[in-house]
């Protein structure tokens, strides 16, 4: 006895859920107000607006420093080239630390582009190249920029009891920081390259 097969009509399962659309589940500047943390959500609210100013900051200074590593140019090209490149990579890991601490307190990370051109107080680049000592000056900048931003953050940390911001802000952004702007401010040192002066 045949039987009949059906004919199974052929889903696109991707297609059937590629053009979805929501609400906002946590909106930009709220924090989740029932946390299993110690701090109360008025003192998280207030660490992750500073939070967000620096992670915008931090971000504009993790892509300058790639915007030179491929801009640079002139004798020095090829140390700067490695050491912008190294000071990049190690500024990725410095946002994602302080995104990961916004999370943790219960805010929203800044994390788009034009959102944080909106709230840096680092002022932007052009697009085109610059001179290799206006880099610098740049990068330096914005580091004085961040490290004060770290002051701040950890100060407001210590007043308002949140131990874990203040760690964070000493040991794994203002420390490197600090590093990176002594190996960037070293290249703007005039110093003879043959004969003693």
């Amino acid at each position: 006895m045949a039987t009949a097969l059906k004919k199974v009509e052929k889903k696109d399962f991707v297609t059937e859920h590629w053009h979805q659309s929501g609400e906002v589940i946590q909106k930009w500047g709220e924090v989740t107000k029932s946390l299993p943390h110690r701090l109360d959500a008025k003192v998280r609210s207030e660490m992750c607006k500073k939070l967000n100013q620096l992670l915008a900051n931090s971000i504009v200074l993790r892509d300058m420093y790639k915007k030179h590593h491929w801009q640079v140019a002139g004798p020095t090209f090829y140390p700067l080239h490695l050491l912008l490149d190294k000071h990049f990579e190690e500024q990725v890991e410095m946002v994602d630390t302080i995104a990961e601490r916004i999370q943790l307190l219960g805010g929203v990370s800044i994390a788009m582009g034009g959102d944080v051109a909106e709230l840096t107080k680092i002022q932007l680049p052009p697009k085109g190249r610059e001179e290799v000592p206006v880099q610098i000056s740049r990068l330096l900048e914005a580091h004085k920029i961040i490290m004060q931003d770290c002051h701040d953050i950890a100060e407001a940390a210590d007043d308002a009891g949140d131990d874990g911001t203040n760690d964070m802000e000493d040991s794994d952004i203002l420390r490197p920081n600090e590093l990176q702007s002594w190996f960037i401010v070293n290249h703007l040192v005039e110093m003879p390259l043959i004969d003693a002066e």
